[in-house]
């Protein structure tokens, strides 16, 4: 369930405060837009992902960094999405980033190979 928040303040989800629960939180900076991650990204937080990345990459040549500190999990379905998301991206002349991936989330990008799918940051920006 999607709750809108004033102007300048992003888009959130939070689908309940129980731990794993996954929540995504949108905010705007200068080349783009910073996503935050929260709990586990999964089959069943794919449409929660999507109705804040998706908006996110609608302008053209735009940066969307994904901070991943808050996220706990993410299973090749949540890869999946996050590749294909990075492909339209591409086509549009935009670029998603990974920021601060959790050892375990960076150890399944890179048996994957998705680290070089993505840049990598080591801050957010903003």
């Amino acid at each position: 369930m999607a709750r809108r928040q004033p102007k300048g303040q992003g888009l959130a989800f939070d689908r309940t405060s129980a731990p794993g629960a996954f929540s995504a939180q949108a905010s705007p900076w200068a080349e783009g837009t910073v996503i935050a991650l929260y709990g586990e990204l999964d089959l069943d937080s794919i449409t929660e992902l999507n109705d804040v990345l998706l908006p996110a990459l609608a302008q053209p040549a735009t940066v969307v960094v994904i901070d991943c500190a808050g996220l706990e999990f993410c299973d090749s379905t949540g890869l999946n999405a996050l590749l294909r998301a990075q492909a339209r991206a591409a086509d549009d002349g935009s670029r998603i980033e990974l920021a601060r991936p959790r050892p375990l989330v960076l150890r399944m990008l890179e048996l994957t190979g998705a680290t070089d799918a993505f840049r990598m940051r080591d801050i957010v920006p903003g």
